[in-house]
C-alpha cells in the first residue's frame, strides 16, 4: 500500500472525487488550492483532498474509496496518514459532511466529534437534491478532532 501526493492533473481522478462530492463545480472550489493524495494498493483505491483553513485548522474537503473496495480500511488508513503527517503542524483536523447515517458514524468511530452545522448548505449550493443512505442532505455538519 502506497500513499502519494498528486500535484498535477488532479482531475484525472474526477470519477473518484465525484463519489464524495457529486457536483464538479463544488470540487473546483477547493481542488487546486488543496493537497491531494491517493492510496495505491494494486491500483488507486482511495483519495483525499485537504486544505489549510487557517488558525491551525486542516480540513478534509474530499475523501472517497472506490465502491467495490469500501469497508476494507482504506479511508481509515488515509485518516491515519493525515494525522501522522500533520500532527504538530496543525492543531485541529475537521471535515464537513452531510448529516448522513453513512458518513457521520464513520467519522465518529475515527474519533471526530460534532463541532457545528451550516444550515441549508446542500440545498443552497447544489443544483439538485442529494440523498445518502435514504436521507436528503440539507445541512453541512462539521466534525473535528485534535491533532
Amino acid at each position: 500500500m502506497d500513499i502519494k501526493e498528486v500535484t498535477e492533473n488532479k482531475k484525472k481522478y474526477l470519477s473518484l472525487l465525484l463519489l464524495a462530492d457529486e457536483q464538479e463545480d463544488m470540487i473546483d472550489r477547493y481542488l487546486e488550492r488543496g493537497r491531494m493524495f491517493v492510496l495505491d494498493d494494486d491500483g488507486v483505491k482511495c483519495e483525499y483532498v485537504i486544505t489549510d483553513e487557517g488558525d491551525g485548522v486542516l480540513e478534509i474537503k474530499n475523501i472517497a474509496t472506490v465502491p467495490e473496495h469500501q469497508g476494507k480500511g482504506y479511508a481509515r488508513a488515509m485518516l491515519r496518514y493525515i494525522e501522522d503527517n500533520y500532527k504538530g503542524h496543525y492543531s485541529v483536523l475537521q471535515v464537513g459532511t452531510g448529516d448522513s447515517p453513512l458518513t457521520v458514524p464513520f467519522y465518529e468511530k475515527c474519533g471526530f466529534v460534532r463541532s457545528h452545522t451550516v444550515q441549508g448548505f446542500f440545498t443552497a449550493n447544489y443544483s439538485h437534491p442529494i440523498f445518502e443512505g435514504g436521507v436528503q442532505l440539507v445541512d453541512m455538519v462539521y466534525l473535528r478532532k485534535p491533532l
